[in-house]
């Protein structure tokens, strides 16, 4: 496994999005994903699975220090003693005694955020979060974030596949030290039959999403979540670091039409 160094500390580049991963199926998907090398787990108090999460690693015996463990805060417990309680809880249920990454998992305009920040750097200031960012923000509003309030932001977790652009963000990531974490990287199927993915997939001997991943590792700032429930899917996942795309497959990739957005809830904010 390779890694993106961020404000100083390394974060795996390939992480395992337990989104739908619940119960005795999940909690064995995660606990593979652990024996096959993953140190990267993310997780959401709304996924409902914290709890197979956190018996997962439990079960794996990796050492805390090895791992990055992700979990969100959704956007219904931003107020900060709502926060406060259900962070606990979320320790409770992963059985960890902190999160590396604590997020805001998607806006919400009806709560003041700066007193989530507050809230939340109090939780990293008691050892129990180690960093905290957001999730689902356009650029705009992480810069009223990172600028205006001047929260020390770590992380945006965003949709992003090589069929939605992202490049506002990753400049301001760049600009600013921040890591982009990319969700959905196969646009929940949608790339597995793009011919260019495919056209390059036969080139490299990769399928068409691990052409997706390795465009999205070469980036700067960025790491993915990919899910992945089988053990083949968790091995191809992690697969990618016998090849390096040519920089004109690279900027193929890039020059796709990018204004697939396949998560888009009603109450998502106003996209770049």
């Amino acid at each position: 496994m390779q890694f993106k160094t961020i404000q100083g500390i390394d974060v795996p580049e390939i992480g395992l999005g337990t989104f739908k991963l619940i119960g005795k199926a999940g909690e064995q998907t995660i606990k593979m994903a652990l024996g096959l090398g993953y140190r990267h787990i993310d997780t959401a108090q709304d996924y409902k699975n914290e709890r197979e999460v956190g018996n997962a690693i439990k079960q794996a015996h990796i050492p805390r220090e090895e791992l990055f463990v992700t979990t969100k805060v959704d956007r219904n417990n931003l107020e900060p003693e709502r926060l406060l309680k259900t962070t606990e809880q979320s320790l409770l249920d992963l059985d960890l005694p902190y999160v590396d990454l604590l997020l805001i998992h998607w806006p919400n305009p009806d709560v003041d955020i700066e007193k989530t920040i507050e809230a939340m750097l109090s939780l990293r200031d008691q050892g129990k979060v180690l960093n905290i960012g957001v999730s689902n923000f356009p650029t705009k509003l992480l810069k009223e974030v990172n600028e205006e309030l001047a929260a020390p932001i770590f992380c945006n977790q965003v949709e992003y596949h090589p069929l939605l652009g992202q490049f506002d963000l990753l400049d301001y990531a760049a600009d600013n030290d921040l890591l982009i974490t990319a969700y959905s990287p196969f646009g929940q199927g949608m790339l597995i039959n793009n011919s260019l993915l495919k056209e390059l997939g036969d080139k490299y001997g990769k399928t068409p999403a691990q052409i997706a991943l390795r465009w999205l590792v070469e980036q700067e700032q960025v790491v993915t979540i990919p899910k992945a429930s089988s053990r083949e899917h968790l091995e191809a996942n992690i697969d990618i670091y016998d090849f390096a795309l040519e920089d004109d497959d690279f900027y193929a990739i890039d020059d796709l039409d990018k204004t697939h957005r396949v998560v888009d809830p009603e109450f998502a904010p106003e996209w770049d």
